[in-house]
């Protein structure tokens, strides 16, 4: 395929025009209507105020809808008891409820939760998704589209982080540096998103085209080919498909363990409040639950406890906590003949991304370097992106054997990426050798064309090939038939030559 256009250093002809004529007819130049000054953009300091302040909002709101179902939650059942009530014990309650929940929404950000000598490292992924959401749409919202307002709203939430560590207590130590850097991730990539959303904004295409240009300048070689950018946009097209497959699993084993899930809950009977604390725990762990499905669908399997494994070739399970949601964790009879084809899937989202590669390739100009490139792409980005996923949902869910909760991140991540790029392989190896192939004959056929049209020609005008006489020469009938006279001075003419008559 064509490499993209670069930057032309050819020096211009002598006399070539490179901008508009130093002067116009005196007639012409009073029609002429100055452009209107363009106004000028925000200032430095308007810039920074408007990102720290765009994160600012995300962070409140995020952490907000964490908070307030915990202290609804505790406010319902206090009044809820026949005891009277006591407003120093009422207020220690609320701080305890806020600084939990407060906890919760840093564990979301990568801080691990402490509490009576029990860690927590089990990150709920939903409520990172909140806040992620949150900070994103605020900066494509309020925001302005500068590098100044990205780093201001990145910092801003950072120290906002860091700031509801130090007040909730729960992220003693060395947890506020996680705080400080989970902030910065969180508040970057959402900011980053938010900014690039916006109608003012440049594309990707024009950010990959400039950083091109920009490696171009300072290195003199595309660092990234275009096959391997394309390998992978094909990836990231593959992983998608992959996690939904895996929501459409998680749904199949929420309706299959819907029975047990409604025992729990009628168990704890948690009434309304409680029922929405409940709504909003589940929710907060079902994206981890997805990522596990995933790796449940890769072969590698995940763990929900020391001893347990779930994977679609056999379940071992042991006692869990009283969650609903893990009523759908998927039971022995999940494991089955049927289920020990579920890699296939994986290999399936594989194909995709190879059909995808090659519709955006030119079967003429494909090289196997370039195939190679494109697997490449497809092998890193489910790769890179599953082992950041099952690393993040994988942790300490309690104390003893909860300590492991999860899927091994490298196993699923490999096994992930193994199977895609098989798919993706079986799709462009096999298309480039048709393509080859199918090359290589109209190549011959046009030779043998370019052939036979040449020996047509030369036959036609008589000529020889390769010193051979024709096969057949016409016939040419004389003009006139000489008499007799005419002969015996032609043979006398041959004699004098040196020939020597017949009859002599």
């Amino acid at each position: 395929m064509s490499a993209p256009p670069r930057p032309t250093t050819a020096p211009r002809a002598p006399g070539a025009r490179t901008s508009r004529p130093a002067s116009r007819p005196a007639a012409r130049r009073s029609r002429l209507v100055d452009e209107p000054a363009q106004p000028a953009g925000p200032s430095t300091l308007a810039q920074l105020v408007a990102g720290a302040v765009a994160s600012a909002q995300a962070l409140v709101l995020s952490l907000a809808v964490v908070v307030l179902p915990a202290v609804v939650a505790y406010l319902v059942g206090t009044a809820a008891q026949a005891a009277p009530a006591d407003g120093a014990a009422d207020a220690v309650q609320v701080r305890s409820a806020v600084e939990i929940a407060a906890g919760l929404w840093l564990l979301g950000h990568g801080v691990p939760l402490t509490a009576d000598d029990v860690t927590v490292s089990l990150a709920p992924l939903g409520i990172a998704v909140l806040a992620l959401f949150a900070v994103y749409a605020s900066a494509k919202r309020f925001a302005v589209t500068t590098v100044r307002c990205w780093a201001a709203g990145t910092v801003a939430y950072a120290l906002g982080a860091t700031g509801v560590a130090l007040l909730a207590g729960s992220a003693p130590g060395w947890s506020l540096a996680l705080a400080a850097v989970g902030g910065l991730v969180m508040g970057g990539l959402g900011t980053g998103l938010g900014l690039l959303a916006r109608p003012d904004a440049p594309g990707p295409a024009a950010l990959g085209e400039r950083a091109e240009v920009f490696a171009l300048r300072r290195t003199g070689r595309d660092l990234v080919p275009a096959t391997l950018r394309l390998g992978l946009r094909a990836g990231t097209v593959a992983t998608a498909l992959l996690v939904g497959a895996s929501a459409l699993l998680v749904v199949a084993w929420a309706v299959a363990g819907r029975a047990t899930s409604s025992d729990i809950i009628t168990a704890l009977e948690p009434g309304w409040t409680g029922g929405i604390v409940f709504a909003v725990a589940q929710l907060a762990l079902l994206p981890n639950l997805v990522l596990w499905a995933a790796s449940w669908l890769a072969g590698a399997g995940f763990a929900v406890g020391e001893g347990t494994s779930f994977t679609p070739f056999g379940t071992i399970s042991g006692p869990l906590p009283a969650i609903p949601l893990l009523g759908a964790l998927p039971g022995e009879d999940w494991a089955n003949a049927v289920s020990a084809w579920a890699p296939v899937l994986v290999i399936a989202c594989g194909v995709v991304a190879g059909l995808f590669a090659w519709r955006r390739l030119e079967p003429e100009l494909v090289r196997w370097t370039d195939v190679a490139w494109v697997l490449a792409g497809v092998l890193l980005t489910p790769g890179v992106l599953m082992l950041a996923g099952q690393w993040v949902a994988a942790g300490a869910g309690g104390p003893g054997r909860l300590s492991e909760v999860g899927a091994n991140p490298l196993a699923s991540a490999g096994l992930i990426a193994g199977e895609v790029v098989a798919g993706a392989a079986a799709v462009l190896v096999g298309a480039t050798a048709d393509a080859s192939g199918m090359l290589a004959r109209v190549r011959e056929n046009a030779q043998d064309t370019r052939l036979g049209a040449g020996v047509g020609a030369i036959f036609a005008t008589g000529d020889d090939v390769g010193g051979a006489a024709p096969d057949h020469v016409p016939d040419r009938a004389p003009d006139r038939v000489p008499d007799a006279d005419e002969g015996e001075a032609g043979r006398d003419e041959s004699s004098a030559d040196g020939q020597v008559p017949a009859d002599a």
